[in-house]
C-alpha cells in the first residue's frame, strides 16, 4: 500500500482506538482477512478478521464474531484508498463481563468511523476520476495545440496534413495514423510504430475500401478493437490491427476519413482516443475547408493577374509575354537563392505584375519605335509607382508590392521612383531587376532584334554594381550555366546560332 493510504489508514485506527475505548483492542482489515492496520501482526484480530462473516448482526451494521478467547466485533467499511470492502476489528482486551461493554456506544463509534471511511473512499474515487479526466483534457489539449503550431507556420498543402497525422500518431501512441480521400485516390500515413507492419501499403489501399464506405454509410466513429468483431470480416478482412475511424464531414458530405492502427499487442482504443480521434477529424476538416478558401482565392488573383497582365500586353504586341518570362527567370533566382516560401509567393506575383503599371501609359508614348524624349521618358519613369497604386488595393498582392514598385531602382540610387540604393532596395525587386534586364536585352522591339544570351551577359556585367546587384547576377548566370535548357524554352538566341 502506498505510503500516503498508510498513513490515511492509520490516522482512521487511532480514531478507532479512541472511540472504542481502553476496553478494545482494535485493527482495519480487507475483505480477503488481510490485516492492513496495526501493522504489528496479532493472532487473535486476524482469527477474527478472518470469521466476520460466520457472527450473527446485533446492530444494522455490526456483528458478533466468535474467537476462541471469546467474541469479538466486526463493522464493515469501505478502505479509505478507494481500493474496495474492509471491516473494522474491535477485540476486547481483558475478557470483561457483559455488563462492562456498551455496545451500543462501540456500534456508534464503528459507525462514525466506517462513514468517515467511506467518505474519504468516494472523495478518492472522485479524485481519481477528475486526475484521469484532466490527463484526457491535457492530452487533447496539446493535440490542438499541435494542431494550430502546424496550422500557423507552414502552408496549407499537404504537408499540413502530414504535419497534423504525425503529432496525432504521437499524441494518441498510435502505430499508424492515415488520411484517406478516396474521389481524389489521395493517401496520407504517419507512423509511429512500435513494431513493423510488412504489409503497410496493402493496408493503406483497405483503408479507401469497405471501411471508408462503412464510416460513410454509418457516419460515425468506428472502434474495432477485438478481432473477433462481427464487422471485421465485411469491412477488414485479413487485417490483425485495432482501428478507430473518423468521419471528416464537409458540410453534409463525408468525403474523407481519419483512420488509427494499432498492433493487437496494444492497448484497445478507448473513450478519450475516441474523442481525441474525432478533434483531429474535426480539424482536419478545417483544413480541407481553408485549402478550398484558398485554392478559389489563388484562381480569381491569377485570373485578376492574367487580365491584367493581357490589358498591358495588348498595348503593346512586342510586349507579349515578357511578364512570363521575367516571372519564370525571377522564381529560378529565387529558389536558388533559397528564399522562404512566403517570399517565393510574393516574388511570384511581384514578377507577374511588375510592369501592371504600364496600363496608364500613353500608346504614342509605349509603343513609340524610336528615342524617347525627356518627357516621353518621365511617363515611362511614373509606371512603377502606377503599379504600386493599382496593387496596394488588393489585400493578398501586399507582399508583393515592393516588388513591382522598386524594380527600376539601381544598385548605385540612381533608379526610380525612390532612387533607393544597395540593400535598402528589397530582395524581390533586385531579382526582378535582373530577370527585368535579362529580358529586355534578349527580346525583340519593333525597333531591334532581340540579343544573344552572351550579348546579355556581356551588358549585365557591365552594369554590375551600378544599375544591378552583383551578387543576385553571379548566381543568375550560374543558374543559366547549369541549366542550359532555361534558355531555350524562353526562346533566347545563343552567339552560335548566328553562325
Amino acid at each position: 500500500m502506498p505510503e500516503g493510504h498508510t498513513k490515511e489508514l492509520a490516522r482512521y485506527g487511532r480514531w478507532l482506538l479512541r472511540s472504542a475505548g481502553p476496553l478494545f483492542r482494535v485493527a482495519i482489515g480487507n475483505a480477503e482477512g488481510v490485516l492492513l492496520w496495526p501493522a504489528e501482526a496479532d493472532s487473535a484480530l486476524g482469527e477474527a478478521l478472518g470469521a466476520c462473516l460466520d457472527g450473527p448482526l446485533i446492530t444494522d451494521c455490526m456483528r458478533k464474531v466468535p474467537v476462541a478467547d471469546g467474541a469479538a466485533y466486526a463493522h464493515p467499511a469501505k478502505l479509505p484508498d478507494g481500493s474496495g470492502d474492509g471491516w473494522l476489528i474491535a477485540l476486547p482486551s481483558l475478557d470483561p463481563a457483559p455488563r462492562e461493554i456498551d455496545l451500543d456506544a462501540l456500534a456508534d463509534a464503528m459507525d462514525d468511523v466506517a462513514a468517515a471511511m467511506s467518505d474519504a473512499s468516494r472523495l478518492n474515487a472522485e479524485m481519481d476520476l477528475l486526475a484521469t479526466e484532466l490527463a484526457e483534457r491535457y492530452e487533447e489539449l496539446h493535440l490542438v495545440y499541435d494542431i494550430d503550431r502546424h496550422l500557423a507556420n507552414q502552408d496549407l498543402g499537404n504537408e499540413v496534413l502530414q504535419g497534423l497525422l504525425q503529432s496525432c500518431a504521437e499524441q494518441l501512441n498510435a502505430d499508424v495514423a492515415c488520411f484517406v480521400r478516396p474521389a481524389d485516390n489521395l493517401t496520407i500515413s504517419a507512423a509511429h510504430l512500435s513494431k513493423p507492419i510488412h504489409n503497410l501499403d496493402l493496408v493503406l489501399v483497405e483503408m479507401r475500401g469497405d471501411l471508408f464506405r462503412f464510416v460513410s454509410s454509418s457516419r460515425a466513429t468506428v472502434v474495432m478493437n477485438g478481432m473477433d468483431d462481427s464487422r471485421r470480416p465485411y469491412i477488414l478482412t485479413d487485417m490483425p490491427y485495432k482501428v478507430l475511424a473518423c468521419p471528416v464531414f464537409q458540410g453534409l458530405e463525408m468525403p474523407a476519413m481519419l483512420t488509427l492502427l494499432n498492433h493487437q499487442s496494444k492497448p484497445d482504443f478507448s473513450n478519450s482516443d475516441r474523442r481525441l480521434g474525432e478533434v483531429m477529424a474535426h480539424q482536419i476538416a478545417n483544413v480541407m475547408r481553408m485549402q478550398g478558401m484558398f485554392a478559389e482565392m489563388r484562381r480569381f488573383t491569377e485570373q485578376m493577374a492574367a487580365a491584367l497582365i493581357e490589358a498591358v500586353e495588348a498595348k503593346d504586341p512586342y510586349t507579349r509575354g515578357h511578364s512570363e518570362r521575367v516571372h519564370h527567370l525571377s522564381m529560378r533566382l529565387g529558389q536558388a537563392l533559397r528564399l522562404r516560401s512566403e517570399e517565393m509567393d510574393n516574388l511570384h506575383w511581384g514578377s507577374l505584375l511588375h510592369d501592371v503599371g504600364k496600363i496608364g501609359i500613353p500608346d504614342a508614348v509605349l509603343c513609340k519605335p524610336g528615342r524617347l524624349t525627356a518627357d516621353e521618358f518621365t511617363f515611362i519613369k511614373v509606371h512603377p509607382e502606377r503599379s504600386y497604386e493599382i496593387l496596394r488595393h488588393v489585400e493578398r498582392l501586399k507582399g508583393a508590392i515592393d516588388g513591382a514598385r522598386h524594380h527600376q531602382e539601381k544598385f548605385d540610387g540612381s533608379g526610380y521612383p525612390h532612387g533607393l540604393r544597395g540593400s535598402s532596395i528589397p530582395i524581390l525587386a533586385r531579382i526582378i531587376a535582373v530577370a527585368d534586364t535579362y529580358d529586355s536585352i534578349t527580346s525583340s522591339r519593333a525597333y531591334r532584334a532581340g540579343s544573344t544570351h552572351e550579348a546579355a551577359v556581356t551588358e549585365m556585367q557591365r552594369v554590375s554594381g551600378t544599375q544591378l546587384d552583383p551578387e543576385l547576377l553571379d548566381v543568375f548566370l550560374r543558374v543559366c550555366e547549369d541549366d542550359p535548357g532555361l534558355l531555350m524554352r524562353l526562346g533566347v538566341r545563343r552567339e552560335w546560332d548566328d553562325h
